[in-house]
């Protein structure tokens, strides 16, 4: 069994763009992309709202911050270089009443820290101009965020890894990993596949991945989130985007309304613990996969924190009339009878032991394999500045040539 010089796990975004990019580096190299589903990008990658962030949420000088707006940068390249098609709709960040505004300013310091371009606030008559269903006193405009279908970027990506001759191996999930006279051997579903060095990009399973080389410092706790999808009639009180002020002190970004490139417009998502890491409805239940979660020591102290924000949330959940109560908060002509339920995705969050969540991106590595650990939005829209980056550290841990 000949090895490959580089494996990549995951045939995600991120584990097609890093491979792509590191074929672009170093052509010399034997690379293949192991993938367990029979197609690539079904969990995260196909499961989001298509937002192409332009970078304003993010701590000025992290990897976030940095990424996303090289990336977004990149990302319309490469969608114009493969007739992917995208449009920068722009979009309404929207205090609600005068207690957001202190932290709707600081959200403009930080998108003019990172470069954010055209950003400005903008006030009522101002706002309506740009979408007149929005409620809210004022706004922060961002005219260059956009919207993609990232599961087309997804097949122009492994299209490029094939036509480069670099194989991406379906029905391949790596059930271990064993270090033999300098050479890994990961044992697939798929049969066995050698290699010199290894990174996985594995989202959902991104902790047990990087578990079967070493300990990992974090565990993966999925949260799922569930849109409403406004009928056609409906689809013109949200022009762009419109989003809320995030609280600081809430681990997630609260319901917003978001045009899609497809022409319908998605209004949510919530934030419930998913049961299943894979777990796209409500009635998915993974009895391992639940067990897990309510075993980490993480887990139960941010349960401890959050236990009110997670009631309310479930509640929400399952009374679409609590759902459509908040989304109305944004959209007040908004009415219950517009909204049809779906779809749903889950978020691998990467969660500390003392219940922490990492917010940054996160990567480990042991000399022959490196692992992408946390990967949170903007990961789509940053994928290839994500790449760019995991390429030059892979260069320096493996010496690549």
């Amino acid at each position: 069994m000949k090895p490959y010089d580089l494996v990549m796990i995951g045939a995600g975004i991120l584990g097609l763009a890093t491979a792509r990019e590191l074929h672009g580096r170093h052509p010399s190299l034997s690379i293949a992309v192991l993938e367990k589903e029979p197609a690539a990008g079904l969990h995260q990658s196909g499961h989001n709202s298509g937002v192409l962030h332009a970078g304003v949420y993010y701590q000025p000088g992290s990897l976030k911050a940095r990424l996303c707006v090289q990336g977004k940068v990149l990302m319309e390249r490469f969608a114009d270089e493969h007739d992917i098609p995208f449009e920068r709709c722009g979009k309404l960040i929207v205090a609600l009443g005068e207690d957001e505004l202190g932290r709707l300013a600081d959200l403009e310091s930080r998108g003019r820290a990172n470069g954010v371009p055209g950003l400005r606030m903008v006030g009522p008559q101002e706002m309506r101009e740009i979408e007149p269903a929005a409620a809210g006193v004022r706004a922060l405009h961002s005219p260059g965020t956009g919207i993609i279908d990232f599961a087309q970027v997804v097949q122009a990506m492994a299209a490029d890894l094939g036509s480069g001759g670099v194989p991406v191996l379906y029905g391949h999930e790596v059930r271990s990993i064993q270090r033999r006279d300098g050479v890994q051997v990961l044992e697939t579903t798929g049969g066995p596949v050698a290699a010199r060095q290894v990174i996985s990009c594995a989202g959902l399973h991104s902790d047990r991945v990087a578990g079967l080389t070493s300990p990992t410092p974090v565990q993966i706790v999925p949260f799922r989130g569930d849109y409403y999808t406004l009928r056609e009639e409906a689809r013109s009180l949200c022009r762009g985007l419109i989003y809320p002020v995030p609280d600081p002190s809430l681990p997630f970004l609260g319901v917003h309304f978001t045009k899609r490139i497809d022409g319908n417009v998605w209004a949510g998502p919530n934030a419930v613990l998913a049961t299943a890491r894979e777990g796209y409805s409500r009635t998915d239940v993974n009895r391992a996969d639940l067990l897990e979660t309510l075993r980490f020591p993480g887990f139960r102290k941010l349960a401890r924190t959050y236990w009110r924000t997670g009631a309310v949330e479930a509640w929400r959940d399952v009374v679409k009339s609590a759902f459509v109560k908040e989304l109305q908060r944004y959209v007040p002509e908004v009415r219950s009878d517009q909204l049809t339920f779906g779809p749903s995705g889950v978020r691998a969050q990467a969660l500390d032991a003392d219940g922490a969540m990492v917010d940054d991106f996160r990567l480990v590595g042991d000399g022959d394999s490196m692992h992408v650990l946390n990967a949170p939005s903007p990961a789509a829209t940053a994928s290839l500045a994500i790449a760019g980056h995991l390429a030059g550290e892979a260069a320096d841990l493996f010496a690549l040539a």
